[in-house]
C-alpha cells in the first residue's frame, strides 16, 4: 500500500513554479488599484463630457432659435416659400432636399462601399495589393470637401451631361426621376458625389466588420459544401450585417451633414422635385450660403435650421442604435 501511494505522489512544484503560483495567489497592488481607478474614472469623465457638450450644443442652438419658432410658428417646416425681403422663410424644400440626397447618395455608397469591403476581406487579391487598395480607399476621407465641390463642377457635371440628357430625351416621359434636362448643377452630381466623400466610411467599417468574423464561420460553411458565393452572402455578410448596418448609419448621418460640396454642386434653388436632373438645397448648404449676409431675423431662422439638421441626425443614429440593438437581441446577444 505503502508503494502503491509512494507511486501515485504528485511531483512537488520545482523551483520555477514557485513565482507563478505565487503571482496568481496575490492581490493586486496599491498601485494597480490606482492605476485601474484612475482609468475607471477618466473613462467615466469623458463620456459624460461628451453627454454634457451634446446637451449644451443642443441647448445654445434651441435656445438661440426660439425667437424664430416664436415669430413663424409651425410654417417654418410646413412652408415652402423663402423671401428675405418680404419675411417668409420655410424650410420645408431644404428639408426634404437633406434627405433625399442623401438617401440617394447612401444608395449608391452602400452598394460600392459593401462590395469593396467584401473584395478586400475575403481573399480575392493578395495581401499587398489589399492594403495598397484599402489606403486608397480610406485617402478619399482626407480630401477636403470644397476639392470635390471643384471636382464635381469641372469634371462631373460635364460627364455626366450629355447621357442624362439623353436618357432624359427617350425615358423622361415615363420615368419622373428623368424628367428635365441637367443643364448645370442638379440632384444628380451632387448625390453621386456626395456618395464618393462618404465611401470611405461605409468600406472602412464594413471591412472591419467581415474581418472580425471567425473563419471558423466560412470553413463549417464549406464543409457543408457552400460555394465561396454562398459562403460570403448567406453566412458572412449575413453576420457581420449589425457592423455593415451601423457603418450606414454613420455615412447617412455624415452625408446629411455636408455642406460645402452640395452647396457647390446642388444649385441652391429652393425647390423640390424628385427628378435626378433639377437642382434642390439642402439645410446645411442653405446655412452656409446664407448666414454671413443674414439680416437678424433670417439669422433666427437658420438657427433653427441648424437645429432641424441636427435633430434629424441625431434622430437617425438613435433609430440606426435601436435597429442594431433589436438585431443583436434577435441573435441571443446582449
Amino acid at each position: 500500500m505503502t508503494a502503491i501511494t509512494e507511486t501515485f505522489r504528485p511531483p512537488a512544484a520545482g523551483p520555477g513554479d514557485l513565482p507563478m503560483a505565487a503571482g496568481i495567489s496575490q492581490p493586486p497592488s496599491g498601485f494597480d488599484r490606482l492605476v485601474d481607478r484612475s482609468t475607471r474614472g477618466f473613462a467615466w469623465t469623458f463620456a459624460a463630457g461628451t453627454i454634457v457638450l451634446l446637451s449644451f450644443i443642443v441647448y445654445e442652438i434651441g435656445l438661440a432659435s426660439i425667437p424664430a419658432v416664436k415669430h413663424h410658428g409651425l410654417s417654418l417646416i410646413t412652408s415652402g416659400s423663402w423671401d428675405v425681403n418680404k419675411e417668409y422663410f420655410g424650410l420645408r424644400w431644404p428639408i426634404l432636399g437633406t434627405i433625399y440626397s442623401s438617401v440617394i447618395a447612401l444608395l449608391i455608397a452602400g452598394v460600392f462601399g459593401v462590395a469593396i469591403a467584401v473584395f478586400l476581406s475575403q481573399n480575392f487579391i493578395p495581401r499587398r495589393m489589399e492594403i495598397v487598395f484599402k489606403n486608397i480607399v480610406e485617402l478619399l476621407a482626407a480630401i477636403p470637401s470644397v476639392v470635390y465641390g471643384l471636382w464635381g463642377i469641372f469634371v462631373v457635371i460635364p460627364l455626366l451631361r450629355p447621357p442624362a440628357n439623353a436618357l432624359a430625351s427617350h425615358l423622361g416621359g415615363w420615368f419622373p426621376f428623368l424628367s428635365g434636362r441637367l443643364s448645370g448643377p442638379g440632384m444628380l452630381p451632387a448625390a453621386l458625389v456626395l456618395a464618393i466623400m462618404v465611401l470611405p466610411t461605409i468600406s472602412a467599417i464594413s471591412y472591419d466588420s467581415l474581418i472580425s468574423v471567425n473563419p471558423k464561420i466560412k470553413e463549417a460553411a464549406y464543409g457543408l459544401g457552400a460555394t465561396r458565393w454562398e459562403a460570403i452572402l448567406k453566412v458572412i455578410l449575413p453576420t457581420a450585417s449589425t457592423g455593415i448596418f451601423g457603418s450606414i448609419i454613420l455615412g447617412f448621418g455624415r452625408a446629411m451633414g455636408e455642406t460645402m460640396a452640395l452647396a457647390m454642386l446642388l444649385g441652391n434653388v429652393n425647390h423640390f422635385s424628385v427628378s435626378l436632373l433639377s437642382p434642390g438645397n439642402t439645410l446645411a448648404a442653405l446655412i452656409a450660403n446664407d448666414f454671413p449676409e443674414a439680416a437678424p431675423a433670417e439669422l433666427d431662422v437658420l438657427l433653427f435650421a441648424g437645429m432641424t439638421l441636427l435633430a434629424i441626425t441625431l434622430l437617425v443614429n438613435v433609430l440606426g442604435a435601436l435597429v442594431i440593438q433589436f438585431a443583436n437581441r434577435g441573435r441571443g446577444g446582449r
